[in-house]
């Protein structure tokens, strides 16, 4: 992996596939932006590097597809994928390694990256926080029925009984994570001030001190999970085992009127069964910042739906996590320049190496 050769760096030509931001790129702060470039252009040029910025990143014409052939890294982020299919990986001859600004790396086809010896890494634990924050959010505005509140008074009405007919309290509901890792672990820290009934179904227990800590219970049983939840919140990576997993017979598992949050991948969820939950009210409500496909369609029917409190993808990209993610980066960066190892929790592919959780 080591580019330093015979004491002298080689030099890259890097491509950087990020959203415009257009007015709001004014912000030297707001970093995850095209105009901004992650604020790695000084950097990657005062080493010699060639640093292409854009966000055209659809179809056979667009600017990546120009820069395939010979980029040597990619770096990209899930608010604005740069979708690296089997094909595009075939054409992309000098391509070493794949950097996710973020957390989340299914916009590449891993088993084509593996197979070609590359590496893929992302920012590990860079969002954790903004995204946790945000699940809790969308909790309490899923629970006291937030959105057709403030759509009323926006539209100048006022009927309070339209809204608190169904408004709920947090406290003394039960809610549960489905996976139990970083953000899972977050989100259930900051309920256990609410006094709920906190419940978390992975494969495996995260152990009797981290149970401690959240006040959460393990429950190996997805059933009996689903039986038992209020709300629940999907924290799982998007893999081929995770695909679908909330069907239609997962969510008719669930709590009738329960509430439902992913901020995880809408791929995990089935879009169509999602749907016909919240009209049949099977679910409560749904809530999320991911789409399948994303970005969606304008006639996408969750933007539709009733008790829908859909955003774009933007829990994880925060100003505050844009400059987690973009040093993270930087220091990956520096890392392979210098032909030293990544943070190992960063590997998604180590030189064709599949991390366990995607094999």
């Amino acid at each position: 992996m080591a580019v330093v050769q015979g004491g002298e760096q080689k030099t890259m030509k890097v491509v950087g596939v990020f959203y415009k931001a257009h007015e709001y790129a004014k912000d030297p702060k707001f970093l995850g932006c095209a105009e901004n470039a992650l604020g790695l252009r000084e950097f990657l040029e005062s080493k010699g590097h060639t640093y292409i910025v854009t966000d055209d990143k659809e179809g056979d014409n667009c600017e990546l597809e120009k820069h395939i052939p010979d980029m040597d890294i990619l770096i990209t982020t899930p608010f604005h994928p740069a979708y690296m299919t089997p094909e595009r990986l075939k054409k992309a001859k000098n391509l070493k390694l794949i950097l996710t600004a973020g957390v989340g790396s299914d916009h590449i086809d891993l088993h084509t990256a593996a197979e070609k010896g590359m590496t893929v890494a992302e920012v590990s634990g860079s969002n954790v926080v903004s995204v946790a924050e945000d699940e809790l959010m969308r909790i309490l505005i899923l629970l006291r029925n937030f959105v057709p509140a403030h759509t009323q008074v926006s539209e100048g009405g006022w009927n309070v009984a339209a809204v608190a007919y169904k408004a709920f309290d947090l406290q003394g509901k039960t809610v549960g994570t489905v996976g139990s890792g970083r953000i899972g672990l977050e989100l259930l820290k900051r309920l256990k001030a609410f006094d709920c009934k906190l419940l978390y179904y992975a494969r495996h227990s995260m152990g009797e001190e981290k149970e401690k800590a959240t006040g959460a219970t393990w429950e190996s049983d997805l059933d009996k999970f689903l039986a038992a939840c209020d709300v629940v919140s999907i924290n799982l990576p998007l893999s081929d085992k995770t695909r679908g997993m909330f069907n239609k017979e997962v969510l008719n598992k669930m709590k009738k009127g329960a509430m439902l949050v992913n901020n995880a991948r809408g791929a995990i969820v089935d879009v169509d069964a999602v749907k016909e939950a919240c009209e049949s009210g099977q679910l409560g409500g749904y809530s999320g910042d991911v789409w399948y496909p994303q970005p969606p369609p304008e006639d996408h029917c969750w933007r539709y739906m009733p008790n829908q409190a859909m955003t774009p993808h933007i829990s994880g990209t925060t100003i505050d996590a844009q400059a987690r993610y973009a040093h993270g980066v930087q220091e990956m960066l520096e890392q392979y320049f210098s032909g030293k190892p990544l943070p190992e929790e960063n590997y998604i592919v180590r030189e064709g190496e599949l991390a366990g959780q995607y094999q």
